[in-house]
């Protein structure tokens, strides 16, 4: 037996202690953020209808997947990346991992850059400093950016209890900011001038690719589903928590988002999708400081749920790292992450570039987990397969070669189906390829079991 050397940790049931309104405040705060905002904005180039119907339809679908890796959390206690060991292979599982640390550091850096943003339009108004995108601008950003930082490191330190404080004090501040602004939009401007707005031609963007980038954007919680409710001692919770919780928070702040980007584009004459970042919205509002201070709380929020489930990624990759460490490693590199767009010279551009590359990669990588453990395995895995280089998980080498095959299957995939023009108006590329790859990977799989059999 060689199960030492690949240690995992499960959460026992008598160490749960997530509730529900613990578990719904978690995934209400991780998408009552800046970037749901921000997609908000970037969706309105499909009109005002175009974008509630693909942001429903996209956020739904994702999330019931959300609600289904939460279900393995629950049985297992184990974080997603570990999960990932079944049908990757113990050491294969490093993959996963290596995507769900990239991303969720991505991630933080997106809600960082616009609480950074936000941080320099107070500086604007409190020491006169150039705010970010005028001449000088970078040094108030940057300045942005290490407090967010700083602020992020306390938060890691003082452990789990501060995110689920944290998450509790956001959706008050986020409840109260976004009736504000709703109260502000529809003062500027009517329902009827906002629902009937036509995006000009040239910036148009088709439906089903803003079902690839809404799932993509809700695609990459599904990641962390285990992360949280491995703490759960509760099916429920594990289950319709995340759910509810991640679909009223990603309506709610998209939506937000949608009209005030279409509002401003009305009212200026110009519609840009670089403005939709919710320090611009605010600042073009005229919704002043205090604005500028809930922007930057519910920065924490969300980060308080991408910290995490990066820190898990680093953990499931170096176990003999600890979890409070791997969380110090990865708000800091999240913070010289956050620094790409000063390089690129375009949030908007670094933004949708990032939303590309998950769209490819997240959806096969779910379909892969969920048919091996709901079908495959009927629901069940053994904790010391998990962690036995002698078990089932090995594989080959410790890597489940046709896992892999069938992710990189799912990219090719998703790339050619997104050239195709039916797919590109109507229903995108991400989630038929999902489907697609379920497909294959269950084919694989039960060719290969019966082989084994024989």
């Amino acid at each position: 037996m060689k199960a030492t050397r690949y240690p995992l940790e499960s959460i026992a049931p008598k160490h749960r202690h997530m509730n529900y309104w613990d578990m719904f405040a978690t995934w209400v705060g991780a998408n009552a953020n800046n970037g749901t905002w921000f997609i908000g904005g970037v969706i309105a180039a499909c009109g005002l209808w175009g974008g509630v119907k693909a942001l429903i339809v996209g956020s739904a679908v994702a999330y019931v997947f959300l609600a289904l890796v939460g279900l393995i959390g629950y049985k297992t206690g184990v974080t997603t990346t570990g999960l990932s060991r079944a049908a990757f292979g113990i050491r294969g599982s490093v993959g996963p991992s290596v995507v769900n640390l990239i991303q969720f550091i991505g991630w933080t850096a997106v809600n960082t850059f616009i609480a950074a943003t936000s941080i320099s339009y107070l500086c604007n108004s409190l020491f006169g400093w150039p705010v970010y995108g005028k001449p000088g601008g970078n040094w108030s950003l940057l300045f942005g950016i290490v407090i967010m930082s700083v602020l992020h490191l306390i938060s890691v330190m003082a452990g789990q209890r501060s995110v689920q404080l944290i998450e509790r004090i956001g959706m008050i501040l986020v409840f109260a900011f976004v009736v504000w602004e709703t109260i502000v939009v529809f003062r500027q401007t009517s329902f009827h001038e906002i629902s009937n707005w036509v995006v000009p031609v040239k910036q148009r963007m088709s439906f089903g690719s803003a079902l690839d980038s809404l799932a993509a954007f809700n695609l990459a919680w599904v990641t962390a589903g285990a992360d949280f409710t491995r703490f759960t001692n509760k099916k429920s919770v594990a289950t319709t928590a995340p759910f509810w919780g991640a679909l009223i928070g990603v309506l709610w702040f998209a939506f937000v988002g949608l009209f005030a980007t279409i509002s401003i584009a009305i009212t200026s004459g110009v519609y840009d999708a670089n403005n939709s970042d919710p320090s611009t919205i605010a600042a073009k509002l005229g919704l002043g400081a205090l604005a500028m201070v809930v922007i930057i709380l519910t920065s924490m929020t969300a980060n308080a749920v991408n910290l995490q489930a990066a820190g898990s990624a680093l953990n499931n990759m170096m176990p003999k790292v600890s979890l409070k460490v791997a969380l110090w490693i990865v708000t800091v590199v999240a913070t010289f992450v956050t620094m790409i767009p000063m390089v690129v010279g375009s949030f908007l551009d670094t933004f949708t570039a990032f939303l590309d590359v998950l769209g490819m990669i997240l959806g096969p990588w779910m379909s892969i987990m969920c048919v091996d453990f709901f079908i495959l395995h009927h629901g069940h895995y053994s904790m010391a397969d998990l962690t036995n280089a002698d078990g089932p998980f090995w594989y080959r080498m410790g890597i489940n070669w046709w896992a892999f095959l069938c992710w990189a299957l799912g990219v090719v995939f998703y790339l050619g189906l997104q050239k195709i023009t039916w797919f590109d108006q109507t229903v995108g590329a991400a989630y038929p390829v999902m489907l697609i790859v379920a497909v294959i990977y269950y084919g694989i799989m039960k060719i290969s079991m019966w082989r084994k059999a024989a």
